[in-house]
């Protein structure tokens, strides 16, 4: 049998490894603060709508989702953050925050399409459009509860029935006889 022998020693492929690894966790920390930073930019801007939109004349309508739209931006911001910090932490990419990411953005599509539609929905748009997103809603929940349930199925049925003891405890209440 021919052996090719590897091209780097053990003591350079380390190294290599280190490297990899050093500029993957420098990608992770860049990507951690442009994060916070757009939280931030859009956590400004939230604030400085609401206090513009009462300032003058405003339509609650507008001001409502105004500031929804982006709480809810600003939620998918916090939860990718949360996703990069466990990454960095666990050296592993895992895929359920990306669904949770994808559910909140799926329910803030329909919250914004549904609050736009109020006084004029029209299934030929707006229906399709909802119908779609409660599918892959649905799709997104299925598939988070399968990841949980396959990675982790002691977290999500902790409660086992307690073995029952030999002798039973007195009732602190007398029970009566008919």
């Amino acid at each position: 049998m021919l052996r090719v022998p590897p091209n780097l020693s053990k003591t350079e492929g380390g190294r290599v490894q280190g490297l990899l690894q050093l500029i993957e966790d420098g990608i992770h920390l860049v990507v951690a603060v442009l994060l916070v930073l757009l939280a931030g930019l859009l956590t400004v801007g939230v604030v400085h709508d609401v206090i513009r939109s009462v300032q003058g004349p405003y339509r609650e309508e507008a001001v409502v989702l105004s500031a929804l739209d982006s709480s809810l931006v600003l939620f998918i911001v916090a939860e990718l953050l949360h996703t990069v910090r466990l990454t960095i932490r666990n050296r592993t990419l895992d895929a359920e925050p990306f669904l949770v990411v994808g559910l909140i953005a799926g329910i803030r599509k329909v919250l914004i399409v549904t609050a736009e539609a109020e006084k004029s929905f029209r299934w030929n748009v707006e229906g399709i459009e909802l119908l779609v997103l409660a599918g892959l809603i649905l799709v997104m929940a299925t598939a988070v509860y399968v990841w949980r349930r396959s990675t982790r199925p002691g977290d999500y049925f902790p409660l086992h029935e307690a073995p029952r003891s030999r002798s039973p405890e007195p009732s602190p209440t007398p029970v009566r006889g008919t």
